[in-house]
């Protein structure tokens, strides 16, 4: 009985987590989108100019400044009221933040297997197990030769974030027209496929 709780408990929290990330992407709270947003944009146009070491301690740096001065005013507060409310980050600090060892298992097993599938995978591409899947491979690794050359990594990564953000409200706002043209194209490209193949 238990274990079916715990299944349903962690069913539920994957629901609940995935329905917050649409949430977020669809722009349903704009004040959260925007935030999540822009300090993610930020973050990355921030490693663009600077290493990830400076970025990190540069962060570092602001969270301290901001928790420092709140405890600061927060005591300068009580001293003056004559309060005694106590730390300000006590739920904080007393907050369990451990990860179980089941917790840990889980995903260790989760990344091994994603690893496992992976060698498996990359072995039969390489070692030519199937030579159309091979070749295939061999396309998208020289056509990714060609992205290398004109986008390093974080332009990349940059222009994954704001795909994310922006793609889904335009094509919920527009989606009978996109819908239209990319039935146009696979029209276009099966019947290229078509006469290519005969």
């Amino acid at each position: 009985m238990q274990a079916t709780a715990d299944v349903t408990k962690k069913e539920s929290s994957w629901s609940s987590w995935k329905g917050q990330a649409i949430d977020l992407l669809y722009w349903r709270n704009v004040k959260q989108s925007g935030a999540v947003f822009s300090s993610v944009l930020l973050l990355l146009f921030s490693l663009t100019q600077f290493s990830v070491v400076s970025v990190g301690a540069y962060l570092a740096l602001a969270a301290l400044s901001a928790t420092i001065s709140f405890r600061i005013y927060k005591s300068v507060l009580q001293a003056v009221q004559k309060t005694d409310e106590g730390h300000p980050f006590k739920a904080y600090l007393e907050m369990e933040i451990a990860l179980s060892q089941d917790q840990i298992s889980k995903y260790a097993d989760k990344i091994l297997l994603y690893s496992n599938t992976c060698m498996k995978e990359l072995r039969r591409l390489f070692l030519v197990q199937d030579l159309v899947d091979s070749l295939k491979f061999a396309v998208l690794m020289w056509l990714l030769t060609y992205v290398g050359a004109l986008f390093n990594g974080l332009t990349l990564l940059i222009l994954a974030v704001v795909s994310m953000f922006t793609m889904p409200v335009v094509y919920e706002k527009h989606q009978a027209q996109i819908d239209q043209y990319v039935g146009l194209i696979r029209t276009q490209v099966n019947s290229v496929v078509g006469k290519s193949t005969k």
